[in-house]
């Protein structure tokens, strides 16, 4: 297990910060983890669960969470994970206290999808790259200016900071320390007892929702936009695209431009990858076909352009939903 030797904390204890209306889920996945007794494994961790008073705290789904510690239960663990808090709730004076306290003497810090605000609130992140939520990401980085805030990964885990996207990134990351700390084979026995994949390829741009962007005003665009992604297979260069538009093609590229951020062939790409991710999350079709199907003129296109746009293969992707294994 890498810890400094010297360190006055625990290695093995893992301190689950708890705060009200919380998101159990995420509770839960780390508890999970590391909390089920496995007695198969040793040593094995020993999980306290601490708030700004022990006892009964609510959640956000009516499930009761109870605080074993209150803050001083941080003092001895060598792990600290800050679940999910909600942003417009101010982080305690004493957590924030306690989480650099912990950080001076070399305790692993990690966050579950919005706990990162938690970390960022204590100013304990420095120049590290940390992620949360992709539909958090933006308030982050507004939120705290200077952080370095990647909204693509699952999880980071930079000098001590582990932090972890939505709620299910939170079990990406966790096997990720167990891992760390135990090896891999242990990791994957946990994962096969959770029934999860030890480690999921890809990023968050695969479960990201894009909205078709388009602006009301400008209804030459906007008919071409519906049009297109109704069937993204249409094979149109921009001179057709602009005289189905109405416009000169240095207008038609300039007033795109406007409405979508970004070029015309860029953006039938884009969708084309849509279609393709939809295709792919419907079972027994293969990459070939799916790449026919969403306007690509061969696979090899597809993967190019999916891997660009997605993060990942489009049978890793497939593999996510349906946990297919194919040659595509």
């Amino acid at each position: 297990m890498a810890y400094d030797a010297a360190m006055s904390r625990s290695p093995w204890t893992v301190a689950i910060v708890i705060a009200e209306d919380a998101h159990a889920f995420e509770y839960a996945c780390v508890a999970e983890v590391f909390g089920l007794p496995r007695p198969e494994l040793s040593p094995w961790y020993a999980v306290r669960t601490c708030g700004p008073r022990t006892g009964e705290f609510g959640t956000r789904v009516h499930l009761r969470l109870v605080a074993t510690h209150t803050y001083a239960g941080l003092d001895r663990a060598g792990t600290i994970v800050v679940p999910g808090w909600r942003p417009d709730i101010e982080v305690p004076r004493q957590l924030r206290r306690k989480l650099r306290r912990a950080q001076d003497e070399g305790a692993r810090l990690v966050s579950v999808c919005t706990g990162a605000f938690v970390l960022a609130a204590a100013g304990v992140v420095g120049d590290r790259t940390i992620t949360t939520h992709w539909r958090w990401a933006d308030t982050l980085a507004s939120m705290y200016p200077g952080l370095r805030v990647d909204p693509d990964v699952l999880y980071t885990d930079e000098s001590g900071v582990v932090t972890s996207a939505g709620s299910a990134a939170g079990l990406d990351a966790c096997l990720h320390l167990v891992r760390k700390d135990c090896g891999a084979e242990v990791a994957n026995r946990v994962a096969r007892s959770l029934v999860v994949a030890p480690h999921r390829e890809g990023g968050q741009r695969q479960f990201v929702e894009t909205p078709m962007n388009r602006r009301a005003d400008d209804d030459g665009i906007a008919e071409l936009l519906a049009d297109i992604h109704a069937d993204p297979r249409q094979q149109l260069t921009v001179a057709q695209m602009a005289r189905r538009a109405h416009m000169s093609e240095r207008t038609f590229a300039r007033r795109f431009k406007a409405a979508t951020g970004t070029t015309p062939n860029r953006w039938v790409l884009r969708e084309r990858v849509r279609l393709a991710q939809r295709l792919l999350e419907t079972p027994g079709l293969a990459v070939d076909t799916v790449a026919a199907r969403s306007g690509f003129s061969d696979p090899q296109v597809l993967r190019l352009h999916f891997k660009r746009e997605v993060g990942t293969s489009p049978t890793a992707y497939r593999r996510t939903f349906h946990g297919q294994q194919d040659a595509g």
